[in-house]
């Protein structure tokens, strides 16, 4: 695995930073309400107790959880879409941006916008998808060998340490499964969910080329419509962040 980008660490830190919680509490409503599309109830839904876990991990009320979910039954709620678009960065770097809209019509000319504000453009469909794999993505509070062989008996795919942690990967279709294997074997799991992991990553050395991509991703980001942004830059610039 190429592991995890620069970007989705400063995600990470900036989701636990961002005063405007309105805006990451609709992100993940929105999730939630998607993934509730499969039945209401988190004991037998694995993809809306992952998107419940995520929210519950953001300090989301119990009420903006529950109001997401009764969405689903709500015939005057609008419709969530999910659409996924691929764009191109500074230096050519692969983009994929997943999103939650109910007006398709007002999201793709607002990531579009940004792109081209940020030296970036739209691509075709498929024409940067291939350079990604669709993985769940568990990460665990613990390292060391002991730690590595824990996760992979848990049915993991792949691990790799990073920032003080275990990066674990998994077949799409695993990822609730190991997870819980994981929790089961007495590991902390920080989040889980499904991500696009690059095939490959582009080398960013350049500072400056590294802040552009840095500031297109984060205006990406603060896009209501916008779920996650995910990129094969591989960021080894030192740009102060």
């Amino acid at each position: 695995m190429s592991g995890h980008s620069k970007w989705e660490t400063i995600k990470r830190q900036k989701g636990a930073n961002d005063a405007k919680r309105g805006a990451i509490f609709t992100k993940l409503g929105n999730q939630i309400a998607i993934a509730a599309r499969g039945g209401t109830d988190a004991s037998m839904n694995a993809s809306l107790a992952l998107a419940v876990e995520k929210a519950k991990a953001a300090n989301m009320p119990n009420a903006n959880i529950q109001r997401a979910i009764d969405r689903v039954n709500d015939k005057n709620a609008a419709v969530l879409e999910e659409i996924t678009y691929e764009g191109y960065g500074p230096g050519g770097v692969g983009l994929i941006i997943e999103t939650a809209t109910d007006n398709r019509n007002r999201t793709l000319p607002e990531v579009k916008n940004i792109l081209v504000k940020n030296g970036g453009r739209i691509a075709d469909a498929g024409s940067v998808m291939f350079q990604f794999t669709r993985k769940g993505v568990v990460r665990v509070a613990a390292t060391g060998e002991d730690a590595l062989l824990g996760v992979l008996d848990a049915g993991a795919e792949d691990a790799v340490e990073e920032d003080g942690e275990l990066l674990v990967y998994t077949e799409q279709k695993d990822l609730a499964k190991v997870r819980q294997a994981i929790v089961d074997a007495g590991m902390d799991v920080k989040d889980a969910e499904l991500q696009y992991v690059p095939n490959g990553t582009v080398a960013v050395e350049d500072s400056e080329q590294a802040q552009k991509i840095f500031k297109l991703l984060d205006a990406l980001d603060d896009l209501d419509d916008v779920a996650s942004v995910h990129t094969n830059a591989d960021i080894t610039a030192d740009t102060n962040e």
